[in-house]
């Protein structure tokens, strides 16, 4: 844990009372998990959070630019919350939010745990910017799925140079893997990066993943509390 600062075929046979039971609790507990991910994150809750400025230019994003809410998130690519976050709840995001034109899912680096966040974000955001917005997101993907078990997530030069080219070369070509690797050596995306953690910090971010909204911290406890809050947002919006 990160520290603070299927289809099926329909079948012919009735399920079991003990089995829909099952399958109720099961579905029941992965609801709770996944939202709890951001709270393990998100430091203290208020009432009426407040409407912070958040520059969006630059950035890697889900969804149409013309959707009316911007919802953000800060990760750190060592963080195990962050793997769960990616894996569970950004898929339910962009069924609910993103592929209905309601919002669109912007990420963030805030990349504090050690010497690989940094790296890690500093190439991606490498990727970024040499080869666009989906490879981003594919490498993205990539590196959350590649991340170390929590018992190991501490320890550093998991994700070296070499590692990441290699993650990279299974969605790139060569050519392209070059590129990023030759941009990675310059200042610009350790600056992109640094302005990253810079937001994170003025907005009071102290642990991954956290979520904003139009501006505004989610420190709901449900997936209705999150469209609640989109809701509210899109309705703000149009107001404006």
């Amino acid at each position: 844990m990160a520290k603070r600062k299927n289809s099926t075929k329909k079948g012919t046979k009735k399920p079991s009372s003990s089995s829909s039971k099952f399958v109720f609790w099961i579905i029941g507990l992965i609801a709770i998990s996944i939202i709890g991910f951001i709270f393990l994150a998100n430091n203290q809750k208020s009432d009426e959070p407040v409407k912070e400025e958040i520059d969006y230019a630059n950035q890697p994003f889900l969804g149409e630019e013309s959707a009316p809410v911007s919802i953000v998130e800060f990760g750190d690519y060592k963080c195990p919350n962050c793997k769960n976050f990616t894996e569970t709840t950004v898929p339910l995001i962009v069924k609910e939010f993103v592929d209905t034109g309601k919002a669109k899912f912007y990420y963030f680096h805030y990349a504090f745990i050690n010497v690989d966040s940094k790296r890690t974000a500093k190439f991606a955001e490498a990727v970024y910017h040499k080869l666009g917005n989906d490879k981003f997101w594919e490498f993205h993907d990539l590196i959350y799925k590649k991340q170390p078990e929590d018992t190991r997530y501490e320890k550093v030069d998991v994700f070296t140079e070499d590692f990441l080219k290699e993650t990279l070369q299974e969605i790139a070509s060569e050519d392209e893997v070059k590129k990023v690797a030759d941009y990675f050596d310059t200042k610009e995306p350790e600056n992109a990066w640094e302005a990253d953690n810079a937001l994170a910090e003025k907005l009071g971010v102290n642990g991954t993943p956290t979520i904003f909204i139009n501006g505004k911290r989610f420190d709901g406890q449900t997936m209705d509390d999150l469209n609640k809050m989109v809701e509210d947002a899109a309705k703000e919006k149009k107001d404006e």
